[in-house]
């Protein structure tokens, strides 16, 4: 089970974008790396194809897992731990004690 999930709102703890935060649109867990809205942007050239037009369009780049922690109801970042509630194992934040829904 991931400590974050595509769906969370995140934090970022490093960076160019350190104190940010936005919601997760991809985790990559084989990488360790995740794509979050918003954070990480960066220009790319386009060619043209039948469907986007050419030119340079802004998109998000994925970003490290480490660089990342979630965010607490406060909007804090916070650490993720497990723990089994009735026979389910649930993510909790180690902050608030709160069970992380998602």
């Amino acid at each position: 089970m991931q400590k974050i999930r595509k769906g969370d709102k995140v934090v970022v703890l490093t960076g160019k974008d350190k104190g940010r935060s936005g919601e997760v649109l991809q985790v990559m867990p084989k990488e360790d790396r995740a794509v979050v809205r918003g954070i990480n942007v960066v220009k790319r050239h386009q060619r043209q194809t039948q469907t986007q037009e050419a030119g340079i369009i802004s998109k998000e780049a994925s970003i490290h897992l480490s660089n990342l922690a979630v965010a607490d109801k406060d909007g804090k970042p916070t650490r993720v731990g497990f723990k089994v509630v009735d026979g389910k194992k649930v993510r909790f934040a180690k902050r608030s004690g709160d069970v992380i829904d998602g």
